[in-house]
This record gives structure tokens, sequence and C-alpha cells, in this order.
């Protein structure tokens, strides 16, 4: 069995979302030991990641240094945070497996992902990008011609473009490497955001990508059976923030994208990731499920977490 987890941005942040570089690499090493566990059991495992919090910390930098160096643009940003975040997770896994006595070796795959450059989320940004910040803060960025969001008690957030992706371009290099045995991590955010111009060629754009729906085309195009979507809590909630709050256990696609149109499901955290387990699914998925990462080892078996299914013979 090929498993494609993706691992959400809790896996690589301290408490509270702290994202030192301490907090960072401890984070991942945590993440890593649930993952070698995995591989460790027999399971083929590939790799996915989000990015929000490293990015976030470059725009940040981007707007302090700006009268110093040039400001790099979102897709430098994807590609710089994705080498690191690897870099990261690959020692931490190495060392995992080898505490473990398993004989894997591990790569990444600095990955490219191609958006339409007419894609309607370049004029309506709907991406959540970096911390929290009180309103007067972000009020005074939005004066700069950024575009930020009251997200309630955690406060503001800046938004960017997300255009839908339409094509993980590296896929074929991540399948190649995890059929030769490697447990792969690649299309870290999402992917770095590319257009195909006229005469074929690709450069970056200004926007990220929904790390959960680059999941959902990676997984088939690597021979994922089972998609797995880590986030900071176990199930999906219904009536979330009411009295009527309760965990979905199980639900078939159809199901599934019913209850997405009653529940509304935010667009920058759990929406994202419900459209991303019904789309693996509709496509052939056996399975996808979305659970904390603690609980990803009952998840792989369906036994865990939110699951996502085909419909029911």
């Amino acid at each position: 069995m090929r498993v494609l987890i993706a691992l959400g941005g809790n896996a690589m942040t301290g408490p509270g979302g702290s994202a030192t570089p301490q907090d960072q690499d401890h984070a991942i090493g945590v993440a890593m030991q649930r993952v070698a566990d995995l591989v460790a059991a027999g399971v083929d495992v590939v790799l996915t990641h989000g990015n929000g919090p490293q990015v976030g910390n470059l725009l940040v930098k981007n707007e302090l240094a700006a009268h110093v160096v040039p400001p790099v643009p979102l897709d430098w940003c994807g590609a710089q945070t994705q080498a690191t975040v690897c870099f990261l997770i690959l020692d931490a896994l190495d060392k995992a497996l080898a505490d473990r006595g398993v004989d894997r070796r591990t790569a990444t795959v600095v990955t490219r992902t191609l958006v339409d450059g007419d894609d309607p989320g370049f004029t309506t940004p709907t991406k959540p990008v970096g911390r929290y910040l009180p309103e007067e803060q972000a009020r005074a960025l939005v004066e700069h011609g950024q575009t930020w969001e009251d997200r309630g008690d955690k406060g503001w957030r800046r938004v960017v473009a997300s255009p839908e992706p339409l094509e993980v371009l590296d896929a074929a290099t991540i399948r190649a490497l995890a059929d030769s045995g490697y447990v792969v991590v690649g299309a870290g955010g999402g992917g770095i955001p590319v257009v195909r111009d006229p005469d074929g060629s690709l450069h970056g754009v200004e926007a990220v990508i929904d790390k959960d729906l680059a999941a959902a085309l990676l997984a088939p195009q690597v021979g994922a059976d089972v998609l797995v979507i880590a986030t900071d809590v176990d199930h999906v909630v219904l009536g979330y923030g009411t009295d009527a709050a309760r965990p979905l256990e199980r639900a078939t696609a159809a199901e599934m994208r019913g209850i997405a149109r009653e529940e509304a499901f935010a667009s920058g955290s759990m929406g994202p990731k419900v459209e991303a387990a019904v789309r693996f699914v509709e496509n052939g998925g056996a399975r996808a499920v979305i659970t904390s990462l603690e609980q990803i080892e009952e998840a792989v078996h369906g036994r865990a977490g939110t699951v996502v299914e085909p419909e029911r013979s």
C-alpha cells in the first residue's frame, strides 16, 4: 500500500504556532517519528507539506529589509521554504528510520505546479499566509496594498492569490524515486506556482497553492492508494462552534459533498481539506482521511479520523 501524507503547518511549528528554527526542527522531528512508524510497518510513504508559517516569515523579512535588498516574490518564497522544510524532514526522518533499524533512503524534489494565469484566484485572494496581527497593525498593511481578513479571536491574517492547481509537473520524478524505494518529499506548499507561456516555456507567478488540493492531484500521479491529510484536529467537526458540534467519522464522497454545501467549511482551513479528500476518492482513490498527526498510523487503515470512501455497494 502506498500512502500520500499531507502534513499541515502544525507539524512544522511549535506551540502556539512558534516558527523559530529550534521549534520548527523539534516539531518536524516529532512528526517524523509517526512517519517512521508507518515505514517500519511496511507502508510505502510519500510526503508533502504545508509552508504557510514559513512563507509568512519570509514575507515579514521582505517588508523589514525592503530598503536594503529587493523583496522576493511568492514563487521564490515557495521554492526557498520547500528546500528548507524538506532538508529538516529528511534529517529527522533519516534518524527516526535508523533508530528503528529501517534501511530506507530519503529524497526530496523541488516541485513546480501548473496554474492558469487567468485563474480568478489572482483577482480574489483567499489563501491565508503568515502570522496573525491585531486589527490596527493589519489595517496599516492594508493601506500598503495588501489584503487582510478578520479571523476572529486569533486576529487578522494576510490572504494572497491561490489559483487552482492543474498539474504537479514533477510528479513523474517523485514517482520514479518512490518506485525505486525512496521515501520521497515533494510538492511542498502545494508546489511552486508556474504558468505556461504560448511558446511552451514556464515562469513563476505571485501566488501560493493550497497544499491539500495539490496533494489530491499528486496522490494518483504517484500511485497512492490512500491520502491522509494531517491537521491539528482528530476529525472534521459538524456544527463547529455550536452546541450541536459533533465529529464526523465516516462518509462517502457524495455524502461529503452534500455536507460541505450545508456546513460551509472555512475556505482557508477545513474547506480545502474536505474538497481534497473528496476529489481524491472521486478520482479512484481507495480512501482519504482527515485527522491529527497523532492518529496517522490508525488513519492509514481507516480506523481513525474522518474517513471519506467511495460509494458503498
